[in-house]
C-alpha cells in the first residue's frame, strides 16, 4: 500500500510515546488524537517506543493499528505496517540463557543493595527485544514515579547502575538506555530506536522524528541524531502539537 492519498506521500512523522505523545505512562489526550488525525491527512504517521504493544495500546487506545500507519513496539522489534505484523526478533534468542541468567543475577543483587526511599514491584520486566530495569519498581503510582524521578536526578541512581553494568559486562554487546521516569532499557547494541528505520527508510524522502529524551544516554538520542531523520526535541505532548501545527500549517 502506498500513501498516494496523502498530501506529502514521501514524508513520515515518527513519534516517541512517553513524554511526546502522552505524559509518562498516561493516556493520549483528545487534542493529540485530533492533531494526529490532521497530520495523517498530510503524510504517513507512526510511533516507536520501548514498551511492548500491550502497554502502547493502554496509552494510545485500542485502535492504534488503524490510527497509525506504522506501530513499532520495543524499538521496532515488534512492528506493524498498515495493521499487518512484520517479522520480530528475540532478545533471549540473541543473548542466550546463560548470559541472561548472569545479567539478571547481577541486576537483582545490585538492586538489593540500593538505599531507596521506597520500593514497589517488577524490578526487571522481560520483553521480546529487551529487558527494562526499574530500581524503584514499575508498579509505582504516578505520584511515586514523580517522587522517584526527582530522587534519581539528585542521586543519579540509574546512571550509576548503568556504569556498573557496563563495567561488569563489557563483552556482552549490550546498550543501556535511560528513558522515562523510573527505568532504563537493556538491549543488543544496534537495537535502539534506529532499528525501526529499516522498515521505512526506502519508502520516504523525509522522516521527522519527535522525542523528549534526545540527550546523550536518553532513549531517543540515536534516532534523533540519525542522518536518516529530521530530529525534533520536545519536552511534553503540548510541545509536539505546537511543532506539528508549525510544520504542517494546521
Amino acid at each position: 500500500m502506498s500513501f498516494a492519498d496523502r498530501e506529502q506521500p514521501r514524508t513520515l512523522c515518527l513519534f516517541d510515546v512517553d513524554g511526546t505523545l502522552t505524559p509518562a505512562r498516561l493516556t493520549v489526550s483528545d487534542e493529540m488524537k485530533k492533531t494526529l488525525a490532521e497530520v495523517k491527512k498530510k503524510c504517513a504517521i507512526g510511533f516507536v517506543g520501548g514498551s511492548d504493544f500491550e502497554k502502547q495500546v493502554e496509552q494510545l487506545g485500542p485502535n492504534i493499528l488503524q490510527e497509525f500507519d506504522y506501530c513499532f513496539s520495543e524499538n521496532g522489534l515488534t512492528a506493524y505496517k498498515h495493521g499487518q505484523k512484520l517479522a520480530s526478533q528475540s532478545f533471549i534468542g540473541w543473548l542466550g540463557e546463560d548470559k541472561y541468567n548472569r545479567l539478571a543475577k547481577f541486576i537483582l543483587r545490585y538492586l538489593s543493595d540500593l538505599d531507596l526511599p521506597f520500593r514497589r514491584g517488577t524490578f526487571i520486566e522481560f520483553r521480546n527485544g529487551m529487558i527494562n530495569v526499574s530500581p524503584v519498581g514499575r508498579n509505582a503510582s504516578t505520584k511515586e514515579r514523580n517522587d522517584y524521578e526527582a530522587y534519581d536526578k539528585q542521586h543519579n541512581i540509574r546512571e550509576t547502575m548503568v556504569k556498573a553494568l557496563q563495567k561488569e559486562f563489557p563483552d556482552f554487546g549490550l546498550t543501556y538506555s535511560i528513558g522515562g521516569q523510573i527505568s532504563f532499557d537493556v538491549f543488543p547494541t544496534g537495537w535502539d530506536k534506529t532499528y525501526c528505520l529499516q522498515y521505512v527508510e526506502k519508502d520516504f524522502d523525509t522522516i521527522h522524528f519527535f522525542g523528549d529524551k534526545t540527550y546523550k544516554g536518553g532513549n531517543d538520542y540515536e534516532i534523533y541524531n540519525d542522518p536518516r531523520t529530521v530530529g525534533h526535541a520536545v519536552t511534553c505532548p503540548e510541545d509536539t502539537i505546537k511543532d506539528l501545527k508549525q510544520i504542517f500549517n494546521l
